[in-house]
């Protein structure tokens, strides 16, 4: 499947619409897990907005209309190592070009709760980003990297992503996904330049 690019002087309808793709895994077993933090910022971003998911191709999707914007919420269903697949099919379904995408992750160089918008940058070995990179042929696209910190011995990452949060964090993560609601608005109506300056660090 090709991927086609959108330039920023055509198809001026289609520059209102966002994608915001949550990174996470499928199932219960999953849901409370510091590698869906992707997923968990997205369901309480619908919450408050009283939107429902439902399953379609490559993932659950849900939209959300904003001062002229449409965002597109999606939580990829191809587990995290396949994301880019689910991705690279709804920016070239609703031709959204890469300026308008925006990817939730994990991350565990950043410590627990530090918010980082970037515009491009490596995968920094997460899985995910590293599928995005690799389908859609790009580094350039904007990611919001929540940070879960890093404390795990050596050889212990996997159990750590994919564990529970302590119980300290799971009290301090409301406030933290609450900022991200604002984050992810903010993106789509004041631009990512504007929005680093606001959130980052905060």
């Amino acid at each position: 499947m090709l991927f086609y690019f959108y330039p920023l002087n055509s198809f001026s309808k289609f520059m209102k619409k966002f994608l915001v793709a949550g990174l996470g895994n499928s199932g219960p077993k999953y849901d409370n897990t510091r590698h869906n933090i992707g997923f968990k910022i997205l369901d309480r971003f619908a919450q408050a907005h009283d939107l429902v998911f439902e399953d379609q191709r490559f993932g659950a999707v849900t939209t959300y209309r904003f001062k002229g914007r449409t965002f597109i919420l999606l939580k990829p269903s191809t587990f995290m190592n396949l994301s880019g697949k689910a991705i690279r099919y709804w920016l070239n379904e609703n031709k959204i070009p890469l300026e308008n995408l925006l990817v939730l992750t994990d991350d565990i160089n950043l410590n627990f709760g530090t918010l980082r918008l970037k515009g491009k940058g490596s995968d920094g070995g997460h899985n995910g980003l590293k599928n995005i990179q690799e389908l859609i042929g790009t580094q350039k696209y904007a990611r919001l990297r929540f940070g879960v910190g890093g404390e795990f011995s050596k050889g212990n990452q996997v159990n750590y992503v994919l564990g529970e949060w302590s119980q300290d964090e799971d009290d301090q993560l409301k406030e933290r996904i609450e900022k991200c609601q604002g984050l992810i608005k903010s993106f789509g109506t004041a631009g990512l330049a504007n929005t680093m300056n606001t959130y980052n660090g905060k």
